[in-house]
């Protein structure tokens, strides 16, 4: 995987989606602030715990369980925005922009899973 001064770029545009993704759940209704704003945002979290945990493993097998965790965690991010849009809680940009940040992440996710089968 890329690394830019010891920090994973996978770890960075993660960051970024944190960022995007708690910019657009503070406009979300009062209902689904206890609801799916929380399943969110703690999958969200989850899934930047992983990245640091695969990062700091030397097995490559604890690494790669790491590495499927988080491509979960990236999964139940594209169906709560999919739900987001259904329900009409973001718009069609936002939809798409924060579906291109996920997919950029499962990218880089994938070519990671497979640097560490290749080895």
């Amino acid at each position: 995987m890329i690394q830019t001064n010891n920090t994973l770029l996978i770890y960075q545009k993660y960051l970024d989606l944190i960022y995007y993704t708690n910019d657009l759940v503070q406009k979300y209704p009062k209902s689904e602030k206890f609801a799916l704003v929380t399943e969110i945002k703690q999958s969200l979290y989850a899934g930047v715990r992983t990245i640091i945990f695969a990062q700091k493993e030397f097995n490559k097998q604890n690494r790669l369980k790491y590495l499927n965790e988080l491509d979960v965690y990236l999964k139940l991010q594209k169906l709560y925005i999919r739900l987001s849009y259904r329900y009409k809680y973001i718009s069609k940009q936002n939809y798409e922009t924060w579906s291109k940040k996920i997919t950029d992440i499962c990218n880089m996710l994938g070519a990671w899973i497979k640097t560490c089968l290749a080895r």
